[in-house]
């Protein structure tokens, strides 16, 4: 008996794939309280670092406090990375250059002047951090969507812990596991499924955001014998965009599209035929209706507008049976 295509379950036709301008407003205020978020800790280190920088009389005196040491090299415009690398002359010179090129200029306003230059140091770091804002706040959205789905299915999952690299059984309390999580892996009707999320696939030899495949997460490691070196433990891989803004939405599709396909012939040399899935936030009409159309010639076997619960959470379904 011939079952439907997966995505018919929440999609029937390309304009249900379409950002409603309610969702794209909604995703760029969330971006924003994102970023205001981040923006706190830095925020709060100025606030701690003018009255510091008050006890100094003259610029030149803030070389003699200790404690704000590293808030001058920042101001200087020293990253906390490049910083590393830096001579402890280096750090001086760079400090100096500050002090006489703007702070003594300043005047009696040198410890404004020097918060300012503090806070433009680290705003550009947190400008740098949140280029892909957009896609970790969907990695995070899809990645609670299938422990929902494992949840409401009553299937016990492991989880990989980003930092430490350990594979954690499932508690009672998974709340915000998804802030820290790389990797989830469960068992289904057919067996055991690991999800690993930017691995770089040897066939394919690119990253790509997520793959499953029917190994133990155990047997998934940095080792020549890893079973994500064998071709044949592959079952999907998906792509996902989770970038709000409509100005981006096509490339970011043609980019995505791009890698699908490249999975898709290089798993095909091989003759193994593996499933594919998009799910992308900013869902332009002309990209929905590629969208649609691969689904339906079953070059594509799912897909989802991110902001639409119903079509991720049908996704999410799909997804920890096959």
């Amino acid at each position: 008996m011939k079952t439907n295509p997966p995505y018919l379950n929440h999609i029937k036709s390309s304009k249900d794939l379409v950002t409603t301008y309610k969702d794209t407003r909604a995703g760029f205020v969330a971006l924003a309280l994102e970023k205001n978020r981040k923006a706190t800790p830095f925020i709060s280190e100025a606030k701690v670092l003018k009255p510091e920088a008050s006890k100094a009389f003259l610029p030149i005196e803030l070389l003699n406090i200790n404690t704000i040491r590293s808030s001058l090299l920042t101001a200087a415009g020293i990253s906390d990375k490049a910083e590393k690398h830096l001579k402890e002359e280096d750090k001086k010179e760079a400090v100096k250059g500050l002090i006489e090129n703007f702070l003594e200029p300043a005047g009696k306003d040198f410890v404004e002047e020097l918060v300012y230059r503090f806070l433009l140091t680290r705003g550009d770091q947190l400008g740098g951090s949140m280029r892909n804002l957009g896609g970790i706040l969907g990695e995070r959205k899809l990645s609670r969507a299938i422990i929902s789905a494992l949840n409401l299915s009553r299937i016990s999952y492991k989880w990989l812990h980003s930092k430490s690299k350990k594979w954690i059984k499932k508690s009672y309390d998974d709340t915000d596991i998804e802030l820290h999580l790389k990797g989830l892996s469960w068992k289904n009707k057919n067996g055991i499924r690991t999800l690993i999320y930017n691995k770089n696939i040897p066939l394919v030899k690119k990253n790509v955001d997520f793959s499953i495949l029917k190994s133990k997460p155990e047997e998934i490691n940095s080792s020549k014998e890893s079973a994500h070196l064998i071709p044949e433990n592959y079952i999907a891989f998906g792509e996902l965009k989770g970038g709000i803004d409509p100005a981006g939405a096509d490339e970011h599709w043609k980019t995505a599209n791009s890698a699908l396909n490249r999975i898709r012939e290089s798993f095909a040399k091989r003759s193994i035929k593996i499933l594919t899935f998009f799910v992308g936030a900013a869902i332009e009409n002309t990209m929905s209706q590629e969208i649609f159309s691969q689904l339906q010639s079953g070059i594509l076997t799912n897909a989802a507008n991110l902001n639409n619960e119903y079509q991720v959470a049908s996704l999410c379904s799909w997804l920890i049976t096959i």
